[in-house]
């Protein structure tokens, strides 16, 4: 069997892959058709791209899972999490990055790898032999997904994801918003200020509503179905749900005080998020869209303090495709029917950068174990890797199978820990310090250190 890994992708799971698995002495052949041929969303050759939020949301390990998912991957030596920590922007509790120069550094960090090779050409059918790992994400190119369909004799499930809006700083009006983090959390005082905040009154609150429910919106093709993932929810969907509804999500007006008029407590916030290092461009938060771009601008300059506002980018919407991966998946995240080839990221089912990279991170080191002839034992479930690829390789119902974002919820219970909301700060922290006690036992086997 061939020496050399190969994989399809350079996004962060596939990344993140290569550079786990380079780092223990195996070689890397990372295919990824950007630029040559180009999809929707993204705008370089870059590897480990971001093409939608710039944040990898809460970095904080002890209450948080996502969080914790953090921590395991610094423990592992992730490309992706340390490369995040070195281009880090203040997000209060958050980890957002500046992200064409973590693109940057990830591409370098892998090109420069003496054992990592690209190759830019696009796979258009499933490889029969040699080791493999798909991670091509949510933007499969469509002879692929036509290759893996007509291999699993199953239709790929697909749902619609959203891109927010970027906004030029300059073309914001600061007399009416003000920068404040929710409750100003964050240790630093550019932590605490990490946001920009646009208040509304109730009129400008309903107003807005009206004018997203009146929006030209993408069409659909014929036979398309729109399966949102929660988490990425356009805004004009979540106002078909109750007019209410965006208030009590991303416009919520909690732990903010209006520093231009402190006595007055705004009905609705906007909160827009620094995007890039210098500070010019801000994106609004949880405002993904399927608006036309007209429909976008006459919505979006209703905000108090966006009426001029002029944008870098326009919201958009693409359709990603992920496998049913609780039927087509072993626990090595292999491929019934062809065990030579993995898959990794968000086409496996987890949903957003960190978790894609995660399930990369894992494969990476699979994949090195098998060709290495070494026995690695399973992820342990109470960790948030193995939380995560336990739920896309045979704990979630493939029935009702979705993109999961990682939550306390598909963690095993602790005995003799409180429930309920009154014991969630307890149970949470008891439920950190299990995962990294046996997390740091996973990586202490002996193995994948090689280089």
């Amino acid at each position: 069997m061939s020496n050399i890994l190969n994989i399809i992708g350079g996004g962060m799971a596939g990344s993140e892959a290569a550079w786990q698995a380079a780092n223990s002495g195996i070689d890397v052949v990372i295919h990824e058709m950007r630029p040559k041929v180009e999809t929707f969303a993204h705008r370089t050759g870059n590897l480990g791209e971001m093409v939608c939020s710039n944040s990898f949301r809460s970095d904080d390990h002890e209450q948080n899972a996502v969080g914790l998912l953090h921590w395991e991957m610094m423990q592992a030596n992730g490309l992706i999490m340390h490369t995040a920590h070195k281009h880090r922007l203040p997000a209060g509790g958050a980890l957002a990055v500046d992200r064409d120069p973590f693109a940057e550094s990830v591409t370098k960090a892998l090109k420069d790898h003496p054992r990592i090779s690209v190759s830019y050409e696009e796979i258009t059918e499933l490889p029969s032999d040699g080791n493999w790992i798909i991670a091509t994400g949510p933007l499969t190119s469509g002879s692929l997904a036509e290759a893996i369909k007509n291999e699993t004799g199953a239709e790929a499930l697909a749902f619609f994801d959203a891109i927010a809006p970027i906004v030029y700083a300059d073309s914001i009006d600061m007399d009416t918003a003000w920068m404040q983090s929710r409750y100003d959390k964050g240790e630093t005082e550019e932590e605490r200020t990490a946001y920009l905040n646009c208040p509304m009154t109730k009129d400008q609150y309903e107003g807005f509503i009206d004018a997203l429910l009146a929006a030209d919106k993408t069409e659909f093709k014929e036979g398309e179905t729109a399966k949102y993932f929660d988490g990425c929810l356009p805004i004009e969907v979540m106002a078909e749900r109750g007019r209410e509804t965006l208030r009590f999500g991303p416009m919520k007006p909690v732990g903010l005080t209006n520093a231009n008029d402190p006595n007055n407590k705004p009905y609705a916030v906007v909160q827009l998020r620094r995007d890039n290092a210098l500070g010019t461009l801000f994106n609004i938060v949880g405002f993904q869209t399927k608006m036309k771009y007209g429909a976008q601008k006459d919505a979006f300059k209703t905000i108090p303090g966006l009426e001029n506002a002029e944008f870098a980018r326009l919201g958009g919407i693409h359709r990603n495709t992920f496998i049913n991966s609780p039927t087509l998946l072993d626990e090595q995240m292999r491929l019934h029917s062809r065990p030579n080839i993995r898959f990794a990221g968000q086409i496996t089912g987890v949903e957003g950068y960190v978790e894609s990279a995660a399930m990369g991170l894992l494969a990476g080191r699979m994949a090195v174990a098998e060709m290495t002839g070494q026995a690695l034992d399973p992820v342990p479930h109470t960790t948030a890797m193995g939380a995560l690829v336990t739920h896309i390789t045979g704990g979630a119902d493939a029935k009702t199978f979705q993109p999961m974002n990682v939550n306390f919820g598909l963690f095993p219970p602790i005995d003799g820990v409180k429930g309920g909301r009154k014991g969630r700060k307890d149970r949470y922290k008891a439920y950190t310090d299990r995962a990294k006690a046996d997390w740091n036992a996973w990586l202490a086997q002996k193995s994948l250190d090689a280089a």
